[in-house]
């Protein structure tokens, strides 16, 4: 079993700051890209930003210059430093990342459960 769980998210003022983890557990050989997505009321998930096992990074056009997407690969956790943050970064975000487990070949696609992010003053 392969889970990925979310912490950090909460309440932030417009221009304040938040991170965001999220640490992948269980039975797991090895772990390939990792990704933040974001889901806000009415509208569909978007991808925010992802890491490549060489730390090859991408962002929305949304986020570059604020967040910034980091991974710990001995703590099998991926990171999202947000900064600047704008009441419209207001949504739920998920982490998400192809991993293969130990039980497998092949590589599938995890999600976490999400976590709450509010920009409002």
């Amino acid at each position: 079993q392969v889970q990925l769980v979310e912490s950090g998210g909460g309440l932030a003022q417009p221009g304040g700051s938040l991170r965001l983890s999220c640490e992948a557990s269980g039975s797991i050989f090895n772990i390939y890209a990792m990704r933040w997505y974001r889901q806000a009321p009415e509208k569909q998930r978007e991808l925010v930003a992802a890491i490549s096992l060489g730390s090859t990074t991408n962002y929305a056009d949304s986020v570059k210059g604020r967040f910034t997407i980091s991974r710990d690969n001995a703590k099998k956790t991926v990171y999202l430093q947000m900064n600047s943050l704008k009441p419209e970064d207001t949504a739920i975000y998920y982490c998400n990342a192809d991993i293969r487990p130990t039980f497998s070949i092949r590589s599938a696609d995890y999600w976490g459960q999400g976590t709450q992010v509010t920009v409002s003053s």
